[in-house]
């Protein structure tokens, strides 16, 4: 029959064990439901291809807008703002392009923006319906530059909030990081176009 002393030093194994095991159990639950103990400078998940996937199309059709802007008679900021939103989103493009392929997942074709971008099956926030891109693309020179700035306010937002699930949701640490890129940037421009509005 073991002794008192023996029995406590089993007792006292068993619960370390156990605790060993729960503590081991928990920290799974935690890192099953903690998107930031998981970020990857090498892996990725389906938030970052999704990711990928809509905000190519979503920049893809920011940059139909701006190409509708040529030939317009807008305000120098105006103008400069359309630039600067080419300069920005046309490489991010690229660089969603590129880690798809390296995905092996498909690219999505945005060879005309201006067509089967309905916003009710696309399901992307922000994004203008082919109706709205041939109403803007319709609109005379007067009604032009507040109605692009007010679209491109919508779209922006939308963006945002693309760009802010995926940070929230994402693993890979460098889709992660763009998004918050474009989060700040775009709600940057997002200032400047309702204070263009309101001058």
């Amino acid at each position: 029959m073991p002794s008192n002393r023996t029995t406590r030093a089993i007792s006292a194994t068993a619960l370390g064990l156990t605790l060993a095991l729960t503590a081991a159990a928990c920290g799974n639950d935690a890192d099953g439901g903690d998107t930031s103990a998981q970020v990857s400078t090498t892996e990725h998940n389906d938030a970052d291809v999704a990711f990928a996937s809509e905000m190519l199309q979503h920049h893809a059709q920011a940059l139909t807008m701006v190409d509708l802007t040529q030939g317009r008679d807008l305000d120098p900021e105006v103008q400069q703002l359309a630039d600067d939103i080419r300069a920005a989103q046309a490489p991010e493009i690229e660089t969603f392009t590129g880690w798809l392929t390296d995905w092996d997942e498909t690219v999505p074709d945005t060879g005309d923006a201006m067509e089967g971008m309905d916003a009710a099956e696309m399901d992307m926030p922000g994004m203008m319906s082919a109706a709205d891109m041939t109403a803007l693309e319709d609109a005379p020179d007067g009604d032009f530059q507040t109605m692009w700035l007010e679209m491109m306010i919508e779209h922006h937002s939308g963006a945002i909030d693309m760009a802010e699930a995926e940070t929230e949701q994402g693993q890979y640490k460098p889709a992660i990081d763009l998004a918050e890129e474009i989060a700040e940037s775009q709600a940057g421009e997002i200032q400047t176009m309702e204070d263009l509005l309101a001058s």
